[in-house]
Parts: structure tokens; C-alpha cells; sequence
């Protein structure tokens, strides 16, 4: 069982050290929402990680593979990104958080746990990486219920714990975080929102045949 679980936290320190769009969600609210807005947002991309657990180990992974899935999921999630990545990259700049200025507008904790849930969920390539773990799994003849049990949570657990530690330090950050930097911070998030939901969208393509 102790295996199983260092394998999980190992496996976790992989993901986590993938820098990706949500890497960028995590950072960036931070800044401006604060560490317990970003806690609730970091729910929300465990919530839709766990719901890909449960789809890939019960099975339905089948489903998943499918092409037409994995397609409609591209198109899906890389529009959903490059309209995240277009608003964040108009954003207008606001006041440095704390600097007595007029303070940045803060997003409901509810729309912060479904931007995080729609940014982690709508990505296939979290979902391609969940079904390759569960049939990493399935190959782990020696691993009981109780050892896969721990293998996930050890993921699971390792990656949330990251992300926080990832808030965390960003709003350690936010006394050094200028109007211009807040400015600059935004476009460049926005390009890479922008640049990851193109990868979607050729992903795809590529699925399709068409390049």
C-alpha cells in the first residue's frame, strides 16, 4: 500500500510540474483575487481532475478514445481557451493590490470554482492523460482496491497541494506587482490561453486528418 501511494505522489509531482493553461489560471488569480479565491479555484480543477478518475477507471475510458470524442472536445476546449486567453489579454490593468488605490474587482468564489473546473476540464489532453494512468493501472496486477484507491489520492492530493503552493508564493509576490506589470502579466497570459487553444484546435485537425 505504501508503494502504491508514493507511486501516486510521484506520478502527481509529474503533472504538477506540467505547465499548462491551468498553471496560468492559478497564478494569475492569485494576484488578483487573493490566496482563498485561488483555493476555491484550485476545487474546482480537483473536482473535474476526480470526475476523469472516475470516468477513465469505471470504464468508460472506451468512450473516451473515441476519435469523434476527442474531436468535438478540441474544438470545444480550444475555443473555450483562446476566449479565455482574448479577455485576459483586453483586460484593462487595475490598481496594485494593497496599494490604497482602487482595489481590482474580485470574481465570485462560484465562477471561480467553475473557471477552474472549465479550464482543467474542457483540456483533452487532461483527460488523454487520465486514461493513459488508468491503463497504467490495469496493468498493476499486484495493486488491490485499496492500492489503487491510494495511487490516485496520491496523485490527486500531491497535485492540489502544488497548486496551492503555487498560490501561495504568487500572493507572496503581489506587494512587488505594479498596474504596468499586472498589464503585462495579463497579455502574456492572454497569448498563451490563446496559443494553448490553438494547440486544441490543430489537435483536432489532426484527429480529423486535415493536417
Amino acid at each position: 500500500m505504501t508503494e502504491a501511494l508514493l507511486e501516486g505522489i510521484g506520478m502527481g509531482l509529474v503533472l504538477s510540474a506540467m505547465i499548462g493553461p491551468v498553471f496560468f489560471a492559478l497564478i494569475t488569480n492569485s494576484i488578483e483575487n487573493g490566496f482563498r479565491h485561488t483555493v476555491v479555484l484550485a476545487l474546482g480543477i480537483l473536482c473535474s481532475d476526480l470526475i476523469y478518475v472516475l470516468i477513465t477507471y469505471f470504464g468508460v475510458s472506451v468512450f473516451a478514445r473515441n476519435p469523434n470524442f476527442e474531436i468535438v472536445l478540441g474544438y470545444a476546449g480550444g475555443l473555450i481557451l483562446m476566449a479565455f486567453g482574448i479577455s485576459s489579454f483586453f483586460k484593462p490593468s487595475g490598481a496594485r493590490p494593497n496599494s490604497g488605490g482602487l482595489p481590482l474587482p474580485k470574481t465570485g468564489k462560484t465562477k471561480g470554482f467553475f473557471k477552474g473546473f472549465g479550464i482543467n476540464g474542457v483540456n483533452p489532453f487532461v483527460l488523454l492523460f487520465w486514461i493513459s494512468i488508468a491503463g497504467l493501472v490495469s496493468l498493476k496486477d499486484h495493486f488491490g482496491k485499496a492500492d489503487i484507491t491510494l495511487y490516485y489520492m496520491g496523485i490527486l492530493g500531491t497535485v492540489f497541494s502544488i497548486d496551492l503552493l503555487k498560490a501561495y508564493v504568487a500572493k507572496k509576490l503581489r506587494s512587488f506587482i505594479t498596474p504596468r506589470v499586472m498589464l503585462i502579466l495579463n497579455k502574456m497570459v492572454g497569448l498563451l490561453l490563446v496559443g494553448f487553444g490553438l494547440r486544441l484546435i490543430w489537435f483536432a485537425l489532426g484527429k480529423q486528418g486535415v493536417v
